[in-house]
């Protein structure tokens, strides 16, 4: 069971799925792969379902696994790949891919998330690229008074809002994750980082005429296509549908905050899907050599290079023929290998994300006090980790 990529009937994962079989099942003859595609919106909970009923699938392609993996229903990856295979991840996200030391979470396909900028308004408005919070609330201010609908465009609606928020905590020292295990959402720097957001950006008119706890991701990337954003958080799908189009885009890393003076470099936000194989009655040999298979570097890099993603493994990403032709590929790929993930491997992040998705907005709106909506939403999240 796998998540659909696709957007319409010509760009399906179907496609990908069927050649891929068709080429495993010629080398492995008596043996059939049936795929079945489920939307993003459903595939979590369609696999969920058929796990609580027993009826597992052999190996499922989605966006989280550790709430399997502390069930013990997951095959570890040293069960299942050969050593170099298993080796060839890269690193940051083996390590979100795994609890403890053990690996479970095969990461499948991943981006990280760079600043985007229109240079084409940011010439009209004699903008510069920003490397701070404070350049970045200087260049909004600038596209305000060329009249630009969205200067920094911030999605905080339930579509997407733990990703950008977690943008701007990193940039700022902070994350979600805790020091030691656990989630830290209420700490001082995110606390800061929100309360920075609100005042510089949101108070004065920057972000746009839509509220950022309704304004989703989707919305605000056909906004920045339609050439109304000044900036945004996006990832190398949305570089390449700009370009098609003829946008002239720059891309730079997120802005740190003007505090952090220390010169170190911060990680970048990044993001993966999850392939991960169930333990069924002698399934293992089999569910093995088709996940070798699968990350071969040529069928891994065909699919990450159908959607515009970036591969998981160090092989398949140093072929990347995206990366080697454009220097924004590149950089994603840079920032990647910097960046630090979503804390995939704590059993209730499923729960947990959906509760920050649905919050973290409100710590931005104008009678807010963002310390109290955090405070709020780590109460949340605790009771979660201890029902977990």
């Amino acid at each position: 069971m796998a998540a659909e990529y696709g957007t319409s009937p010509a760009t399906s994962s179907k496609a990908y799925w069927d050649e891929l079989t068709t080429a495993f099942t010629a080398a492995h003859p008596g043996r059939k792969v049936e795929v079945t595609l489920y939307p993003w919106a459903d595939v979590d909970r369609e696999v969920t379902r058929l796990v609580k009923e027993g009826n597992a699938p052999d190996v499922a392609l989605m966006g989280a696994y550790s709430d399997f993996a502390a069930q013990g229903r997951l095959y570890a990856a040293s069960e299942l790949l050969s050593v170099k295979a298993e080796a060839n991840f890269l690193p940051p996200l083996a390590e979100a891919g795994s609890i403890g030391n053990t690996l479970y979470g095969l990461p499948f396909v991943a981006s990280s998330r760079l600043l985007f900028y229109n240079e084409t308004l940011f010439d009209k408005a004699g903008a510069k690229p920003p490397k701070t919070w404070e350049e970045l609330e200087d260049a909004a201010k600038a596209l305000k008074k060329e009249d630009v609908l969205f200067p920094y465009a911030l999605p905080l609606g339930p579509e997407e809002a733990h990703a950008e928020a977690l943008i701007w905590e990193l940039s700022n020292g902070g994350g979600y994750a805790g020091t030691s295990g656990g989630y830290n959402i209420a700490s001082e720097q995110n606390t800061q980082t929100f309360r920075w957001i609100k005042d510089n950006l949101v108070a004065p008119g920057l972000t746009g005429p839509v509220p950022p706890a309704e304004l989703n991701r989707q919305d605000a990337f056909t906004a920045f296509l339609r050439g109304q954003v000044g900036m945004l958080n996006g990832y190398p799908s949305l570089l390449h549908e700009a370009r098609a189009k003829g946008m002239k885009v720059g891309t730079l890393s997120m802005p740190v905050s003007d505090t952090l003076n220390d010169g170190q470099p911060l990680p970048s936000a990044g993001v993966a899907d999850w392939m991960m194989a169930f333990k069924r009655d002698d399934n293992r040999q089999l569910v093995g050599a088709f996940l070798e298979f699968v990350y071969e570097d040529k069928n891994l890099g065909e699919f990450a290079g159908r959607y515009h993603l970036l591969p998981s493994t160090v092989s398949a990403s140093q072929s990347s023929k995206a990366a080697a032709a454009d220097p924004s590929g590149a950089q994603f790929l840079n920032a990647l290998r910097n960046a630090e993930l979503y804390p995939v491997n704590e059993p209730s992040w499923l729960q947990v994300s959906d509760t920050i998705k649905r919050n973290i907005g409100k710590a931005v709106a104008p009678s807010a006090d963002p310390k109290a909506v955090l405070e709020g939403i780590a109460r949340e999240v605790h009771d979660m980790a201890k029902q977990t």
